[in-house]
């Protein structure tokens, strides 16, 4: 599944890319939400078990008798709003029963598993299934309304619009800007409301590689607001091609440079020094393997390395060692470290390259 993310946005598919500002939708614990899925199934086997046909039962979200006004919010659902049934016995709702189920099937291994994917994602995984995406749409919206828990605790994340250059008026009141390489470490900095809790920040994952709207974004958003941004990568060679094709863009794409990269930005973490500097143990580094070296080496050769020789002396550091880490190896330090220790100290004392 191709797929990215923002501070909360996801883009579509053959995307990459997250983007969050700040938000105040409420996380439900995950275990909240596998209960309510569970709750779901049971009254259906229950149903089954009474030789009763199964239904679901979804508020009717598009009637304006359920629908209330008010100043501080504008629209929102009433608490005792008319619902409709979806039946498995009548042949026009059967079709959505079943299309509701295995959703409801694929969000709860995504919740178990702490993995995330788009609603494109979903449609995606089984075209001939779903039909057409906005049947995906419809039924994760009826989930969510049902279980009474917002999207992104589902584990279901929103796009990056396609039409990246169509944005305007954007306002920001955030201080600067950070690219997250991967969807999990971007998901537990929002479950951590790292957003919120040390400045106003944008956050954007391009869940690997980044894809052109992912980069568009970026340099969209620099455009727009001129703040800093740092890169958030794993201290291996991967990592840093990435984090190049942000800042100085790929080959492939180099006539259209002028839109996508973003020269300024900064090389937060993880840094190879780090490793050093934080004591971490050498049984959670992994060792390099032949494709890493021969990565570091050919980016060690590129151009733009000889104009930074603090990231030539950073890959030094890496070379030296031969081995590699994980953003996630901040854990063995403490669970919460990164987001309670690691970035507060980094950005506060500029430990950037």
């Amino acid at each position: 599944m191709d797929d990215h993310s923002v501070c909360s946005t996801h883009a579509p598919a053959g995307n990459k890319a997250s983007l969050r500002e700040t938000s105040h939708e409420s996380h439900i614990p995950s275990a909240e939400v596998l209960e309510a899925i569970e709750n779901v199934i049971l009254e259906v086997l229950k149903s089954l078990a009474q030789n009763r046909a199964p239904v679901l039962t979804v508020a009717r979200r598009s009637d304006w008798r359920n629908i209330e006004f008010k100043d501080s919010v504008g629209l929102q659902m009433i608490p005792h709003y008319t619902t409709k049934q979806i039946r498995s016995d009548c042949p026009r709702s059967a079709p959505k029963f079943a299309l509701m189920l295995k959703i409801l099937s694929m969000i709860y291994k995504m919740v178990q598993s702490n993995t995330y994917a788009t609603k494109r994602d979903i449609y995606y995984s089984d075209i001939l299934l779903f039909g057409s995406q906005s049947v995906v749409d419809n039924i994760i919206n009826d989930i969510s309304c049902m279980l009474r828990i917002p999207r992104r605790s589902l584990h279901v994340a929103v796009t990056v619009p396609s039409n990246v250059q169509g944005i305007k008026n954007l306002i920001s009141h955030a201080k600067f800007m950070l690219i997250v390489e991967k969807d999990a470490t971007f998901q537990r900095l929002l479950d951590d409301d790292f957003c919120n809790k040390l400045s106003p920040c944008i956050m954007i994952t391009g869940r690997g590689i980044p894809d052109l709207n992912t980069r568009l974004l970026v340099r969209k958003l620099w455009d727009s607001f001129q703040i800093p941004i740092f890169t958030l990568m794993d201290a291996d060679p991967h990592g840093v091609e990435i984090m190049c094709i942000y800042k100085y863009g790929s080959v492939s794409m180099s006539f259209e440079a002028h839109h996508l990269t973003v020269p300024s930005i900064k090389w937060l973490g993880l840094l190879p020094s780090d490793l050093q500097r934080l004591n971490i143990r050498k049984d959670v580094l992994i060792p390099f393997t032949k494709q890493d070296q021969n990565k570091l080496a050919s980016i060690q050769k590129r151009p733009y390395i000889a104009c930074q020789p603090t990231w030539k002396k950073e890959l030094e550091i890496m070379e030296a060692s031969k081995l590699k880490a994980e953003i996630q190896v901040l854990t063995s330090l403490s669970s919460d470290y990164l987001s309670r220790v690691y970035l507060p100290n980094k950005l506060q004392f500029g430990g950037w390259v």
